[in-house]
């Protein structure tokens, strides 16, 4: 850890004794009490509550980090999600953080508020792997792009959460830290790859988080916790200072993206992250409306429980039409209609993705010191990347499919202002058996998103007979994240969103 697990100190903090002395006027709870209910009663609050409450100064800073920090040592023996714990500096500038606020110095938007970052964002002076031995003890000298924009604007880095190796998977297990667990049922996977950000913010150890999405990664996840997440539209967000850096034909579909409990959180820090940094050549400089300002009632909206490939469960299937009924109610133009070229996404990708089978990344991962390889990954490589084509012609026809299917998708959507799909078939599977055939076949619901790099958000809305968490997400026109954002924030109102985990 970069950090020690530290003692709780909580003295001189308004909000503590005033808990403290009312359980002494009432007899009712002892002191550890009031500061265990203290702890839940702030770490379940929103980033942007949070914000608000440090401005206003009816919560301090320093009271925020440690409640965090406690909830983290509670929870992460179970979970294994926060691999590297900045304590120590987190106290350190959540003290500054204050006393800039009592000198009327704000530094911006998430000032005081404490965040984790997923472990394929560097972060200066701080261990960042990608989830591979090769990096294992690799200390970055810079932060990613968002990373910095993020401390810019007043958050306060916790640490750093657990990721598959160099992201390649929808379940999280590396050779460096091991597995991670869902807060809802430990037996079963968080997601990936960003299943670490998804699993501490679920269980309240942060309020927000901030991951990437190449074929799901943020989505799944969000869906397999409960949460809110947000895949910006691609060329929004700079990938800079992301491991690995996405270069190359697939550049496009690389998103980093955001995780939070309520959906009001991701608008308030994704035009903190968003705009170019002239690092990162595909980023552009449009403009980022307010989903607040998005009337609803009047809007167009396409919607599928099945995409042709993989059909859902029945219960996600409900839910993907209980959502349909509730845009309805609220005056939306709502129609069933799937995208004519919905089933072949999964295809599509994965032969934009198979050109070498492979051989360049083995190759990439052996010239850092990564042998072995973790054996997840290796399925990844097994199933997602393989076989290579046999020629050149083959691997680049793959490409022009890719933009027939961008093409194809983006003459449905000139009708519609989004479309409300499911996240994936199926609610969080158990460990070790996402790239199984029946699981595999249901990533073409969030891959079809990172082909066409439009904006997709998603949010929880019901349970299922498990007791697992099932999202829908919506996804909008390029640039379009408010609608977005507005569609899965009704969605938020009317079926509650994020519910407390129930095992941790």
């Amino acid at each position: 850890m970069s950090d020690q697990w530290g003692r709780r100190d909580f003295l001189g903090t308004a909000a503590a004794a005033g808990m403290v002395a009312a359980a002494g006027r009432v007899g009712l709870i002892d002191q550890a009490e009031a500061m265990t209910a203290m702890d839940n009663d702030i770490t379940m609050k929103s980033a942007t509550e949070l914000a608000d409450a440090i401005r206003s100064k009816q919560l301090s800073s320093q009271s925020i980090v440690e409640a965090h920090l406690e909830q983290i040592a509670r929870v992460n023996p179970k979970l294994n999600a926060v691999v590297q714990l900045t304590a120590e500096t987190a106290r350190k500038e959540a003290e500054e953080a204050d006393a800039a606020l009592a000198r009327g110095d704000v530094k911006g938007p998430l000032h005081g508020v404490p965040v984790t970052i997923k472990d394929t964002l560097e972060t200066s002076g701080v261990i960042c792997t990608g989830g591979t031995k090769g990096r294992a003890a690799y200390v970055p000298k810079a932060d990613a792009t968002a990373v910095a924009r993020l401390r810019a604007a007043g958050a306060i880095i916790l640490g750093k959460t657990n990721v598959p190796e160099l992201a390649g998977a929808i379940e999280t297990d590396n050779l460096v830290y091991g597995r991670t667990n869902n807060p809802y049922d430990l037996a079963r996977t968080p997601g990936g790859s960003s299943g670490g950000e998804s699993a501490i913010v679920a269980a309240c150890g942060s309020p927000l988080g901030l991951g990437t999405d190449a074929g799901g990664s943020i989505r799944i996840p969000a869906h397999f916790c409960g949460l809110a997440a947000i895949k910006p539209t691609s060329g929004r967000v700079p990938r800079t200072g992301q491991f690995p850096m996405p270069m190359g034909a697939r550049n496009a579909v690389f998103h980093v993206s955001l995780i939070a409990r309520k959906v009001d959180d991701l608008a308030l820090a994704l035009p903190i992250i968003a705009g170019p940094d002239f690092r990162d050549h595909s980023i552009v400089g449009m403009p980022l409306l307010d989903p607040k300002a998005v009337t609803l009632s009047g809007l167009k909206l396409a919607y599928f429980d099945d995409d042709g490939a993989a059909s859902p469960t029945k219960e996600i299937s409900a839910a993907v039409r209980d959502c349909a009924k509730a845009l309805a109610d609220a005056g939306v133009k709502v129609e069933e209609n799937r995208p004519p070229d919905a089933a072949k996404a999964a295809t599509v990708y994965h032969d934009m993705s198979r050109g070498d089978g492979g051989a360049g990344t083995r190759a990439f991962l052996k010239s850092i010191g990564s042998d072995p390889i973790s054996p997840l990954f290796e399925q990844a490589l097994a199933t997602s990347v393989a076989p290579a084509f046999a020629t050149t012609t083959e691997a680049l026809a793959a490409f022009v499919r890719w933009d027939a299917f961008r093409n194809s998708m983006l003459r449905f959507i000139e009708n519609y202002d989004a479309i409300l799909s499911p996240v994936a078939p199926y609610p969080a599977v158990l460990h070790g058996t996402s790239f199984e055939e029946q699981n595999r076949r249901g990533f073409g619901y969030t891959q079809m998103y990172n082909l066409t790099g439009w904006p997709s958000a998603t949010v929880r809305v019901g349970t299922s007979p498990e007791g697992l968490p099932l999202n829908v997400q919506v996804a909008a026109r390029p640039w379009r994240e408010d609608v977005a954002l507005a569609f899965a924030r009704h969605l938020e109102l009317t079926f509650g969103g994020w519910k407390k985990p129930t095992a941790v």
